[in-house]
């Protein structure tokens, strides 16, 4: 699952993005909203955490606006203002509220459960032959066999799953999974996919296609 956070404090950003690496997740960081703009453009997030007030503007009103375009990632504000009107601004615009200081512990058990509730238009759940992976309930199987997948396999399997029959670019599988400090010649997803091809057990689902990337069939 990868998520976005935007704070402009040096140590808060990078004690929020330690703590929710060492949980699993991958984690892109911008210092103000001109920086999450780009990376909204370019990446698909399962989760965003904006520090309130940030360098051009309150990050509320950022998340207004985009959701009144029909933007439905899941929003976790992070502030020093606890009165009631700013709480109800925050879970009318966002969909979690935490107030400074905090536990990083808590924040990342917060940020899980955002992602697994997930955006309005992710199907709850993908199926493809006798497998199934449930996003809402962050849980997987192949028939009747529990599958125990780490945080970054079950990213991926779900991208593959999401296009299941259509080979899926490395790059893509890479982006599911990770952040940007992943250099591009990590062998990183070839690990993965190794360890899900001994999960996911015989037959074979998922299989190679050369200089492209990965499919289900």
């Amino acid at each position: 699952m990868r998520v976005l956070v935007t704070e402009d404090d040096d140590n808060l950003r990078l004690a929020v993005a330690v703590a929710l690496r060492d949980a699993g997740f991958a984690v892109d960081t911008a210092v103000d909203l001109d920086e999450a703009d780009e990376a909204l453009a370019v990446n698909a997030y399962d989760c965003a955490v904006f520090d309130r007030i940030l360098p051009g503007g309150d990050a509320l009103r950022y998340v207004a606006a985009r959701r009144r375009g029909g933007w439905r990632v899941p929003v976790l504000f992070l502030t020093g203002r606890d009165g009631l009107h700013d709480r109800v601004d925050g879970l009318t615009w966002g969909d979690d509220y935490l107030v400074k200081p905090f536990a990083v512990a808590e924040l990342a058990a917060r940020v899980g459960s955002l992602c697994r509730r997930g955006g309005a238009d992710r199907p709850p759940v993908l199926r493809h032959g006798d497998l199934t992976l449930d996003a809402g309930r962050h849980q997987a199987s192949r028939g009747d066999a529990p599958l125990p997948l780490t945080a970054k396999e079950f990213a991926v399997l779900g991208r593959l799953l999401a296009d299941a029959g259509t080979p899926v670019p490395r790059t893509e599988l890479i982006a599911a999974g990770w952040d940007e400090l992943v250099p591009p010649n990590s062998n990183v997803l070839e690990v993965l996919i190794a360890q899900l091809r001994r999960k996911l057990g015989p037959p074979p689902l998922l299989h190679t296609v050369r200089g492209v990337g990965y499919l289900l069939r």
